[in-house]
């Protein structure tokens, strides 16, 4: 499990003769959990285009039911051949059902493919009890057959 802590300052105290070696202070720690987000299942490879910059581009229709935003940070899985790596998201046009590689990211996978895209957030446990990540399915003709 990854996790993330970060400080907030909840109390200063000075002395009265504002030294700076009597200054105290308390922390308050705050921790946050990665947890799973948004995911869309089983999307197929429409187009891999290696001479792009980077990143995938996905459909925005299909972005926007998942929750997720043009240039988010996105975990990809391909079903075929098992690898997983790491990119940004590109929205694409509404409606086309596009799921295209780009750069480095097309020799990742072909045209064909079946991907799961993942997209996590950090969220304090308070949080956690009640979020529900959204996980949109794709059929075979990359358009949403079930949101849940």
């Amino acid at each position: 499990k990854r996790t993330a802590v970060s400080y907030q300052l909840s109390a200063i105290s000075i002395s009265k003769d504002y030294s700076p070696f009597t200054i105290h202070y308390s922390l308050e720690v705050l921790m946050l959990r990665c947890m799973l987000r948004a995911k869309i299942h089983m999307a197929t490879v429409t187009e891999s285009n290696l001479a792009y910059e980077g990143s995938i581009t996905i459909d925005e229709g299909i972005l926007k039911k998942a929750g997720i935003l043009p240039w988010e940070q996105v975990m990809i899985s391909n079903m075929n051949n098992g690898e997983r790596f790491e990119t940004y998201v590109i929205p694409g046009k509404k409606g086309s059902g596009m799921f295209c590689l780009n750069g480095p990211t097309a020799r990742k996978g072909a045209v064909g493919d079946k991907n799961i895209i993942f997209c996590y957030g950090y969220f304090e446990d308070e949080k956690i009890k009640t979020s529900k990540p959204t996980i949109v399915t794709i059929n075979s003709k990359n358009k949403i057959s079930k949101i849940k």
